[in-house]
């Protein structure tokens, strides 16, 4: 004899997670809670507005953060096998500083604001909390003290000071 048994409906679900430094990861990964969210390096890129800005950085330039509407603009790199280091992502916001690609975020230069260069300081945070500040110069970046003439956020005027 025979009886029939009824099972209960089981649903099979496959469930991906992804390494927080798996470039292959999707995009919306962590927003989904599969994965912690990717470690991070900022980049604020403050531009020297000095008339010999182009000599390099002096500590007494004043420098004025690239803005986007109203606000410093702020890069974002994720750690990766090209981003391991606080240079590394200054490198990354350097090649986005000259209209050559976006970040992590798609966010790309504005067109209002020259490109960086030689005596701009660019301002990284990395994973750690720990936050660098870099000079441009001629080849590659110089550690520099946290500037203190920074002008305000509002200044329209990040392109070279006309004394």
């Amino acid at each position: 004899m025979t009886t029939a048994v009824t099972r209960p409906l089981t649903v099979t679900a496959r469930i991906d997670t992804f390494d927080a430094l798996d470039a292959d990861a999707p995009a919306d990964a962590a927003a989904v809670g599969s994965a912690p969210a990717p470690a991070v390096y900022t980049v604020t890129v403050h531009m020297n507005t000095h008339r010999d800005n182009f000599d390099g950085y002096e500590p007494h330039h004043p420098l004025a953060a690239a803005t986007r509407d109203g606000s410093a603009l702020r890069l974002v790199f994720h750690a990766s096998d090209r981003i391991r280091s606080h240079e590394d992502a200054a490198d990354a916001a350097f090649v986005v500083g000259n209209r050559q690609g976006a970040d992590d975020h798609g966010r790309t230069w504005p067109a209002h604001i020259r490109s960086v260069s030689v005596g701009d300081v660019v301002e990284v945070t990395g994973p750690d909390a720990r936050t660098v500040h870099l000079s441009v110069d001629s080849y590659g970046f110089s550690p520099v003290p946290e500037p203190t003439l920074l002008a305000a956020l509002s200044d329209p005027d990040t392109t070279r000071h006309r004394d």
